[in-house]
């Protein structure tokens, strides 16, 4: 059973990965995609099919999502702190390099504040530094980890890591999220939950976008 509910899950980090990758180039650069309401929208079915298919895959396994308290309130505090020094280090010496800007390589980010679309805007962080790290978090360190554990903690958070990754589509970018994943991934197996890496993955897309609009 363990088995078939791994292939599924390969099935669907792959699934979308390739779809994501198959578009890739179409929407790279700076956009105003997150002052719309259709982008709210769109991620808010996106994001509700992959936690009904994530519920559908640990079905009658609630266990596999992690989703308790992290053991250790002191250490999950400390191993968080250090990831998000860590990718920050890692994203500023990223931009160093003569190649593209991740951070514009999705397609995502503004250019500049527009207050008459303060509404969508707002939604649209709700979306991206609520939902899509909750959903994201139960698919990849919680099923998604469970499932690989038993294989070792080195190769699940290797896989995992990898995985998450591949699964948003990005070439440039993937020098930071590859890395990003395993942090996320090592989190969730020295505390034995998701909920702090769902607080890390949280503050990292919303430096992102603070980033991208301040900037």
């Amino acid at each position: 059973m363990s088995r078939t509910r791994l292939f599924f899950w390969l099935l669907v980090v792959l699934g979308v990965g390739a779809l994501n990758y198959a578009a890739y180039g179409k929407t790279s650069g700076h956009s105003d995609d997150i002052y719309k309401w259709s982008t709210v929208v769109g991620e808010v079915v996106f994001y509700g099919i992959i936690f009904g298919v994530t519920l559908l895959i640990a079905l009658d396994r609630w266990d596999l999502f992690a989703l308790r308290l992290p053991s250790g309130a002191g250490r999950a505090v400390g191993i968080a702190v250090g990831a998000i020094v860590s990718i920050l280090v890692l994203e500023y010496v990223v931009t160093k390099l003569p190649i593209e800007d991740p951070g514009k390589e999705q397609g995502l980010t503004p250019t500049h504040w527009e207050p008459s679309h303060a509404g969508a805007f707002a939604a649209n962080v709700a979306v991206f530094c609520l939902l899509a790290p909750f959903v994201e978090e139960l698919l990849f360190r919680g099923v998604g980890y469970s499932l690989l554990r038993p294989l070792g903690a080195a190769p699940a958070i290797l896989v995992v890591g990898v995985a998450f990754g591949a699964w948003h589509g990005l070439l440039v970018a993937l020098l930071i999220l590859v890395p990003f994943g395993w942090l996320l991934a090592y989190l969730r197996e020295r505390t034995n939950s998701v909920v702090p890496g769902m607080i890390v993955h949280a503050l990292f897309n919303g430096a992102a976008i603070a980033a991208s609009v301040l900037s």
